[in-house]
């Protein structure tokens, strides 16, 4: 765990010193608005005289990103609405899969420590999923997919907020540090509910219960720059410690999106994402999306 979470700093020191290289364009003050609407598409076909093995499959993502930020002196604004959601469809399967499935909306507002690169500061994270997910298994007698509904649209949401302190380099580089972050988690009282249900079971909260509160300490970072000419990394990073249970267990949001474009229309996108969270499973999720998208900026 530890060994992992330096890894992971250590990579975002990588991506702060590259950044810093590339100072961009200065942001104007006033409204500044970005908005991108991207589908990656994969496929996979074999035909029944096909001898290496392989099942036909189908997946496509929807990602939806604007950014909307506000500048005005000292006072500093970035906003950001992100949905990212995939399916993906088997040769054979009884039911489409779900890949990602992600809403969120994060904003940092900062007045400036007089002429410098820190801010003071107040963050809002709130994250969540648009459709039902589901645990998938096999009926032994019959052979067919069983699916159990295991989350829902607000089950579980989290939502963040806490003052803090800002260093920004630009729209497109940024750390907030914010040593307490009040944390709700929101969850359907039906899956907290069920026979033999124990404390802590389904995402921290207890029996009966539809919401935890958590009181800690988050920090957040947003890297965003050119490799090479038309090969673009986004990284987002978040983390979070409880005080009130277990602060050692550190929960890691990390996402990096490297875009390469092919025109205005077109880009291949690599996305990775890894995931810590012990009230969720107590392991990392890890997840690779790799495809052809097509593009529409706005």
């Amino acid at each position: 765990m530890k060994k992992i979470l330096l890894s992971l700093l250590a990579l975002a020191g990588a991506f702060s010193l590259q950044a810093q290289e590339d100072d961009g364009d200065e942001q104007k003050e006033g409204w500044t608005t970005e908005g991108n609407i991207q589908l990656l598409f994969n496929q996979s076909a074999f035909n029944a005289e096909w001898t290496g093995g392989g099942t036909s499959n189908i997946s496509g993502n929807l990602i939806f990103n604007y950014d909307f930020n506000y500048l005005k002196d000292d006072f500093t604004w970035d906003s950001k609405v992100l949905v990212d959601y995939g399916l993906t469809k088997q040769n054979g399967d009884d039911f489409p899969r779900k890949t990602s499935d992600r809403l969120e909306f994060n904003s940092v507002a900062g007045k400036q420590v007089e002429d410098s690169n820190w801010f003071y500061s107040f963050f809002t994270n709130f994250r969540t999923q648009v459709t039902k997910g589901y645990t998938f298994s096999e009926d032994a007698e019959t052979g067919e997919t069983i699916r159990t509904e295991r989350t829902s649209f607000f089950s579980p949401a989290y939502l963040q907020f806490g003052p803090g302190m800002l260093w920004k380099k630009n729209e497109n580089f940024y750390v907030n540090i914010a040593p307490a972050t009040a944390r709700f988690i929101f969850v359907d009282s039906y899956f907290t509910s069920v026979e033999g249900y124990e404390d802590g079971d389904y995402f921290g909260v207890d029996q009966g219960s539809s919401s935890r509160f958590e009181l800690g300490a988050s920090l957040s970072a947003y890297a965003k720059f050119d490799i090479i000419e038309n090969v673009k990394m986004e990284n987002i990073l978040n983390l979070y410690s409880n005080y009130l249970e277990d602060p050692q267990n550190v929960d890691i949001d990390y996402t990096m999106n490297i875009k390469m474009k092919i025109n205005e229309l077109l880009s291949t996108n690599f996305i990775f994402q890894t995931i810590y969270d012990d009230n969720a499973v107590g392991a990392f999720q890890v997840r690779e999306v790799f495809g052809l998208g097509f593009n529409y900026s706005f």
